[in-house]
């Protein structure tokens, strides 16, 4: 997906067993979706950074939804159930949202998890990639490509660093 690509609408089923879409972030500045999964080490490893950043930009209005695309028949912990199960453990049941047939997943062309893209209050893509520079050492971060794109965009500016290639597993895609 290229930078200034408008945010495609899409619906999937919430881990709260509802089905959401971007109406639910209609209201918000800017949007991030966010490409997840249960088992990749990448994820698990940012998985509190990810909760942190989400609950630090809330209230400045970032609207975030978390879709997992991956096939549970080759990775089982990735299966709704699971999703449910961490989806409990971060308080993120409304907003961990299943990508059963890997449809939305080939529509913003992701490859990786965790693969951000976040979209600016005119629902143009602003940046896509990495969450940061050190996925395997927090305390060695030097550069937070994401939680600057999202400082930028809520500030109505344009972003510096609009493309830094994902780090993760790859998608789990489904036998054609």
């Amino acid at each position: 997906m290229e930078i200034g690509t408008k945010l495609p609408y899409f619906e999937l089923k919430g881990c709260d067993l509802k089905t959401h879409s971007l109406v639910d972030v209609s209201d918000k500045s800017c949007v991030l979706i966010l490409f997840i999964c249960n088992h990749c080490p990448y994820v698990v490893a940012y998985l509190d950074r990810i909760n942190k950043l989400f609950r630090r930009y809330y209230e400045d209005n970032l609207g975030v939804l978390l879709i997992n695309s991956n096939d549970p028949a080759k990775y089982p912990v990735d299966s709704f159930e699971g999703m449910q199960a961490l989806a409990k453990q971060y308080g993120w049941e409304s907003i961990y949202l299943h990508d059963e047939t890997q449809e939305v997943a080939r529509m913003f062309d992701a490859k990786r998890t965790p693969e951000a893209f976040l979209f600016n209050s005119s629902r143009e893509l602003v940046y896509h990639g990495a969450i940061d520079d050190s996925w395997e050492q927090p305390n060695l971060v030097t550069r937070v490509y994401l939680e600057d794109a999202i400082e930028y965009t809520l500030d109505g500016l344009e972003v510096d660093v609009p493309h830094v290639d994902p780090v993760g597993c790859s998608i789990k895609w489904k036998p054609a």
